[in-house]
């Protein structure tokens, strides 16, 4: 096959961003943004109705604001029924849904277990449940595409989140290897200190491991979300068809830091 930058299009092609309304300069919705720039039509889903509309009104008509929550199978369902009833169908799955700054800064070993057991219902139940319900679709439409989001704070885990960053990571090379011969690759991407409104919050500039990491990082410890959307469109567009099971680390090194 001879290689052509029309590979990265994703035109008729059929998008779920789970997390792509919350918390005003997200990853969810850059993500939203730049599979629609590549030609999907795109589901905004985000438990935050109102911040995914916001982002589906600034794609367009390409777009539809869902509300969802993942930890809620029904509610899943339901998402997957509007996708369907509106676009025909689903060939891509970004699950960036999670708990993030909800859930660092309290030791694992005095996490209250309440907690803990909703931590993981989102961030690894979610993503089960996400992928469950679009399987269906993708394989009577050729094969899908689904990308779990996980992080730098996995490698290695110091944190609730960490580990259920982690428990995702075994999720995606379980569910590719269950999937690859329906021709769904399931591969994830682990972003490192971005610099959304959330990754703000957690890491402010000022902060004692925003400067250890300054230091550590080999180019720069933090980036954009948008600087994340090339990633993204190689793992669910043509150009990464034969890519499955893996882990893209984008993060200016920091997973190689000295």
């Amino acid at each position: 096959m001879t290689f052509s930058l029309d590979q990265f299009r994703l035109d008729g092609k059929v998008a779920i961003v789970t997390g792509a309304g919350g918390r005003g300069n997200s990853i969810g919705g850059a993500y939203a943004r730049g599979l629609a720039a590549a030609g999907a039509q795109v589901v905004v889903a985000d438990l935050n109705l109102d911040g995914a509309r916001a982002v589906a009104d600034e794609i367009g008509e390409a777009a539809l604001p869902v509300r969802v929550n993942i930890a809620d199978r029904a509610s899943v369902d339901a998402m997957v029924a509007d996708a369907t009833d509106r676009f025909g169908g689903v060939d891509i799955l970004v699950n960036n849904a999670a708990l993030m700054v909800e859930a660092v800064g309290t030791p694992v070993i005095q996490t209250d277990l309440d907690a803990w057991n909703r931590l993981l219902s989102v961030n690894l139940t979610g993503a089960l449940n996400c992928a469950q319900a679009v399987v269906a679709s993708m394989t009577a439409r050729g094969g899908g595409r689904i990308v779990n989001q996980l992080s730098a704070g996995a490698f290695p885990a110091q944190t609730g989140y960490g580990v259920s960053k982690v428990a995702l990571l075994g999720l995606t090379t379980t569910l590719a290897t269950e999937l690859g011969r329906s021709n769904i690759a399931v591969n994830a991407i682990a972003p490192g200190m971005t610099m959304s409104d959330a990754g703000r919050a957690l890491t402010p500039s000022d902060s004692p491991f925003v400067q250890a990491a300054e230091a550590r990082v080999v180019m720069r410890p933090r980036g954009e979300p948008d600087e994340l959307i090339g990633a993204l469109l190689l793992l669910v567009s043509p150009a990464g068809a034969w890519i499955t099971g893996q882990v893209i680390n984008v993060d200016g090194g920091f997973i190689i830091r000295y």
